[in-house]
């Protein structure tokens, strides 16, 4: 039983109460939290406007009846809709940075974004370099590498106006305007044709990529996101192949690709037996986000 609005309870027991509910729920996670407790974290913290890691030194902090009765609300909608929190809140957070987040594109989340903070990709980005994040979304990967290199040019790309329209919303939050270019089109097609003056030193890719078997079975959670940002066709390499058959045209000399194909390991190393790929190292193991140089795509 929920206590009585008046009763004052701290961020703790408030995140501790709704971990429970949101248990009890069986909901899936991956949409920036990995499980209730998380998910929890993220709606208190949201209430006393502080980032998940900030409401960590807060937890003694006692909250208003207002503030309890608005966080069970947000996990009611999440029980309801099944939607992700993310969409829910508008917000989402990805390496510590926040993010404006809509249904308009997917939610923010990537194994690149490690790569990108922790500076295994800066051999690749020399001091006046430029960048790609190919199907940005809401453009987090694009502004994470800006963030992260604040003398690199980025340019950023999808083919979808709704998530444009979020990603110039993120680029703005975080004042990255000048550095910061969004383009519109499919894939290549949003690009001026290449020539030795506007090739890339590092492109970044987290495409579609979920097989059409995998798609099928997906919980709620991911039906809710565009579908255009997830299928990647039969064996999932659809938007891949067209994608590694032009990089080489866009790459400079010594530039490389970095792609994220999570659980697509057998199918991409099935649809790419030639290409002599290096499995980047993330938290999720070493068979998800694999980098190529030019090189060895010519």
């Amino acid at each position: 039983m929920d206590p009585e609005p008046s009763q004052a309870l701290t961020v703790n027991q408030c995140i501790d109460q709704i971990a429970q509910k949101l248990e009890a729920a069986n909901l899936h996670y991956g949409h920036g939290a990995i499980d209730a407790q998380s998910e929890a974290l993220w709606i208190v913290s949201k209430q006393i406007d502080l980032s998940p890691t900030e409401a960590l030194d807060h937890l003694e902090q006692i909250l208003s009846s207002e503030q309890y009765q608005k966080a069970l609300a947000i996990a009611e909608e999440r029980i309801t809709t099944r939607k992700p929190l993310a969409y829910i809140l508008g917000e989402a957070w990805l390496m510590g940075v926040p993010f404006f987040c809509s249904e308009q594109s997917i939610v923010p989340r990537s194994w690149i974004a490690e790569l990108i903070v922790d500076g295994s990709l800066e051999p690749w980005l020399p001091a006046d370099g430029k960048a790609l994040d190919l199907c940005t979304g809401n453009g987090s990967l694009a502004i994470l590498l800006a963030l992260s290199c604040p003398d690199i040019h980025v340019s950023a790309c999808d083919i979808s106006m709704p998530a444009l329209s979020v990603a110039a919303r993120n680029v703005d939050r975080h004042h990255l305007n000048s550095q910061v270019e969004l383009l519109d089109g499919d894939l290549w097609d949003a690009l001026p044709e290449p020539n030795e003056d506007n090739l890339f030193d590092l492109i970044i890719c987290n495409p579609p990529y979920v097989n059409a078997s995998s798609m099928s079975a997906l919980p709620a959670e991911y039906h809710a996101e565009p579908v255009l940002a997830l299928a990647g066709g039969d064996d999932g390499m659809d938007l891949i192949r067209r994608i590694i058959a032009q990089a080489p045209d866009y790459l400079s000399e010594r530039g490389a690709i970095l792609l994220e194909i999570g659980n697509e390991y057998e199918n991409f190393k099935k649809a790419f037996p030639q290409i002599p790929a290096i499995w980047m190292e993330v938290s999720a193991g070493e068979e998800q986000v694999l980098l190529i140089q030019a090189e060895d795509l010519r």
